[in-house]
């Protein structure tokens, strides 16, 4: 385990998710975006001074950059300059922010969190892992992921403009309610995978685990949330009824049409 690098990836994510100390939940939205772009191009930098980045490696650290960048910019735009939006967000959110010891307590796991959830391809390089299969399916997974995401989220922004008293259906959300929640799960699995025979012994085996496992629940969490949100708003629709009992809620070809259970 290379302890040094490590820290300098956790000062990385720390500098660029505390943007949740002006609101709490930025820590795991735009500043979840922001931090691990900042972990990809931090990675690269230090991969080239060390003469340890292949082109498959760097190619999958700027996807991840772009990932992160795309990510955190569109929540920010969102966030500022939807007006509906905001007014969900209020209506969720207690205005009252939590005291600052609680901050410091979850930018701190947070921190550790997206560093864990990016070692597939930092362990990679830093092990001096040689390039095969693994790490091109999972660069190839990672882009499929990316792009499913960033479309579905500008799918959604295009369909609530039509229709903001309803939920988006058309596009990607025909196959899936949740294709955003569903690409952030296929993004990390290529992440995941690409570090796959480069793992150097349990602990990063377990860095690896435990970062992937927690970011697929906070997916299945997610989607747990907003059909519970949904329900509230549109449960009395016989046309939403119709859609949310005939398409899965985040996994496609499957018969996981609920989550949440009332």
């Amino acid at each position: 385990m290379n302890w040094g690098f490590l820290l300098i990836l956790l000062i990385t994510a720390l500098i660029c998710c505390a943007i949740g100390f002006k609101r709490f939940v930025w820590f795991l939205s735009i500043g979840y975006g922001f931090a691990v772009c900042g972990i990809a191009i931090v990675s690269l930098i230090y991969g080239f001074t060390k003469g340890m980045v292949s082109i498959p490696l760097a190619i999958g650290f700027v996807v991840m950059a772009i990932y992160g960048f795309r990510l955190g910019y569109f929540l920010y735009r969102r966030e500022m300059g939807n007006k509906a939006y905001r007014k969900v967000l209020a209506a969720k959110m207690s205005d009252k922010e939590p005291p600052i010891f609680v901050k410091v307590a979850v930018w701190l796991c947070v921190g550790v969190l997206y560093v864990l959830q990016t070692c597939g391809l930092h362990f990679r390089m830093t092990n001096g892992s040689p390039d095969n299969i693994f790490l091109y399916i999972g660069i190839v997974i990672m882009i499929l992921g990316a792009a499913m995401e960033a479309m579905a989220d500008k799918q959604k922004s295009a369909q609530k403009k039509q229709r903001p008293d309803f939920v988006a259906c058309q596009g990607l959300f025909k196959l899936v309610r949740c294709p955003n929640y569903f690409g952030e799960i296929l993004f990390w699995t290529g992440v995941c995978i690409s570090g796959i025979t480069a793992y150097n012994g349990i602990l990063q085996w377990a860095c690896a685990i435990i970062g992937y496992a927690c970011i697929v629940y906070i997916m299945v969490d997610g989607a747990k949330r907003m059909e519970k949100g949904h329900i509230q708003r549109y449960g009395h629709l016989e046309e939403y009824q119709k859609y949310a009992n005939s398409t899965p809620v985040l996994f496609p070809f499957t018969k996981q049409y609920h989550i949440y259970k009332q």
